[in-house]
């Protein structure tokens, strides 16, 4: 989620993410195990890594 013009926080939006169900990176070099994370746990992973 992006911050602009002063509304909310980034705690706030990475909140609101997590509530909806979405993974939030707590920093940019945990981007790509949270991604695979994600991709595993939806079942995505291994049908793309068996590509």
């Amino acid at each position: 989620a992006i911050i602009s013009g002063g509304k909310g926080t980034a705690a706030d939006k990475i909140k609101a993410l997590n509530a909806a169900g979405i993974e939030v990176a707590d920093t940019v070099a945990q981007i790509g195990e949270t991604a695979v994370r994600v991709l595993k746990k939806t079942g995505i992973y291994e049908k793309c890594h068996t590509c």
